[in-house]
């Protein structure tokens, strides 16, 4: 009798059973060319961006859905300039069938262009359940804030975590990226102590250039010492180079706990390379045994 063996699941691969992947409006066109990288039911992020107009957003959702996957609309809270606008926006994505999953964020903006100044305040409102939203995802930030101190985010975290569970919707958090897996675990052990046993998605910057990289990271706030670079696969002495998570998603797998840290997935940041991350995970996937 002839034995069959099957691949061996690396642990990383475990963790890429259900990622979720980010991209803008202006992404849309290349939603065709992705779509053989990507598996139906996948979760893909809209974002919300300043200088994409309503059709645009809505045209995103719609070929989210129409490729078989999930749309998830981000709401910018920040960028809203009034309540007719929120509503504008989730009575057209509920028209459209695309309103089931949203992401609420504070925004870009330092000051609030209009009555919500974050993210909490959209929740808050009860025009998320007016509109048939049923599950609704969050930020954290493993790395802090560079403009929210540690205990406040904490605070607000908690607080929506709360509310959410109050008013029966599903909740998850998405974290900011980061280039080291250590913090984003020791945030996730520090979550888990607090009592919030929400499901995780870690984010993940997809393959790119390292410049590009390094331009994210200091927007936002992410450590980028010489050592995280070079434990990442950065250069900081070759910024013309490139660099996958590969590195990344291993040390996570590694240290990952699922008694410590409950439910954790992947979650990408393409940074406008849908293709090229779609692709690059589908690969990894491969060869790591998932497929």
């Amino acid at each position: 009798m002839t034995t069959v063996s099957t691949p061996r699941v690396s642990g990383a691969a475990m963790l890429l059973r259900d990622f979720s992947l980010e991209m803008t409006g202006k992404d849309t066109p290349k939603l065709g060319t992705a779509a053989e990288s990507i598996p139906r039911g996948t979760r893909i992020n809209v974002t919300y961006l300043g200088n994409e107009d309503l059709k645009l957003r809505l045209a995103a959702a719609q070929s989210v859905s129409r490729l078989g996957c999930i749309p998830v609309p981000h709401v910018s809270a920040r960028r809203l300039e009034s309540q007719y606008q929120l509503e504008e926006f989730l009575s057209a994505l509920q028209t459209d069938g695309t309103e089931q999953s949203v992401f609420v964020v504070g925004g870009d903006p330092a000051r609030p262009h209009g009555p919500y100044p974050d993210s909490l305040a959209i929740i808050r409102s009860g025009l998320l359940q007016k509109y048939g939203v049923r599950q609704v995802g969050m930020s954290g930030y493993p790395e802090g804030h560079p403009h929210i101190p540690n205990a406040a985010l904490w605070s607000v975290l908690e607080q929506k975590a709360a509310l959410l569970a109050d008013e029966g919707l599903t909740a998850g958090i998405i974290t900011q990226f980061g280039f080291d897996a250590d913090p984003v675990l020791t945030w996730i052990e520090q979550l888990r102590k607090r009592g919030i046993d929400l499901p995780v998605r870690v984010g993940v910057p997809g393959p790119a250039g390292v410049r590009r990289l390094l331009s994210y990271a200091a927007r936002f706030g992410v450590g980028t010492s010489t050592s995280i670079a070079r434990k990442y696969g950065l250069s900081v002495t070759n910024l013309m180079g490139t660099a996958g998570p590969d590195r990344f998603i291993h040390a996570l797998a590694e240290r990952y706990d699922a008694a410590a840290h409950g439910e954790v997935k992947l979650h990408f940041y393409t940074f406008g390379g849908l293709s090229a991350t779609s692709t690059w995970i589908d690969d990894f996937r491969t060869k790591e045994g998932l497929k």
